[in-house]
């Protein structure tokens, strides 16, 4: 799951998952904006910071934001670096196959632990003309399958696919000897990943086939704010309870005189 600062990584944390992602998605659920793409380096490493504080058993990989590893090979290891040194990552996760492969190449001699994602990769939103489902021809199809292959001989302990075919999906994880991590890719890989605000419902005007809410916190919380606005109207609250009392007695005056 993902998780973007300390009070929701420590929860995520008490429970059995095993990653937590520092997504560059906190571009949107986090400060509103349309895509991911302006998302910096210095915003994952200010989350990241805060989700490890949070943090005793999970693992926590961080994304690589658009145009902190594109441009050379020399800038994507400078920055996984400041990541792991920085904002206390334990990996780094890149988007993209063939085009990225020196970058994953040199991020990884330089002893820092790649994940891969491969498919619908936001940061190229532009690139795809909208969020749209990937590899359903033969051509696309044959170019994910081999990104995989490429990135799983570079070196990547993981691999996220999302926005594929199910059948694509699990053919890639059939192929590979590492464990892969579905979003929007079906049921067949070793794993899933969901944005956690999207798991919990705490945007309900954000509902893509590929995710479940398993919770519709949005209401709890609006639910609560109400009662809160309504109990200090009648003055219900505070009551009694939640206020503070003087011990019994006078009070003694302090005499400053000198």
């Amino acid at each position: 799951m993902t998780a973007y600062d300390y009070s929701f990584a420590k929860l995520l944390d008490s429970t059995p998952i095993d990653i937590l992602l520092v997504g560059d998605s906190l571009g949107m659920v986090s400060q509103g904006h349309i895509n991911t793409l302006s998302v910096t380096l210095e915003d994952i490493v200010y989350h990241t910071r805060c989700v490890n504080q949070g943090v005793e058993r999970a693992l926590v990989v961080a994304d690589m934001p658009f145009m902190s590893y594109q441009v050379s090979v020399e800038q994507a290891v400078t920055n996984a670096g400041i990541l792991i040194q920085q904002g206390g990552a334990a990996a780094v996760k890149l988007e993209g196959g063939e085009r990225i492969i020196n970058q994953v190449n040199a991020i990884l001699k330089a002893g820092i632990p790649v994940m891969g994602h491969i498919g619908l990769t936001p940061q190229s939103v532009h690139q795809f003309g909208g969020y749209k489902v990937q590899g359903k021809n033969f051509l696309d199809s044959k170019q994910i399958k081999q990104d995989a292959k490429d990135l799983q001989k570079a070196g990547v302990f993981s691999l996220v696919l999302e926005g594929i075919p199910e059948e694509l999906a699990k053919e890639i994880t059939n192929d590979l000897k590492i464990p892969t991590i579905g979003i929007g890719a079906g049921s067949n890989c070793d794993g899933q990943i969901l944005v956690t605000h999207d798991l919990l419902g705490l945007n309900p005007d954000f509902a893509p086939k590929f995710v479940k809410r398993y919770a519709h916190l949005s209401d709890v919380i609006q639910n609560a704010v109400i009662d809160f606005i309504s109990e200090v109207q009648s003055e219900k609250f505070p009551g009694s309870e939640h206020a503070y009392n003087l011990k019994k007695g006078p009070l003694k005056q302090v005499n400053n005189d000198r």
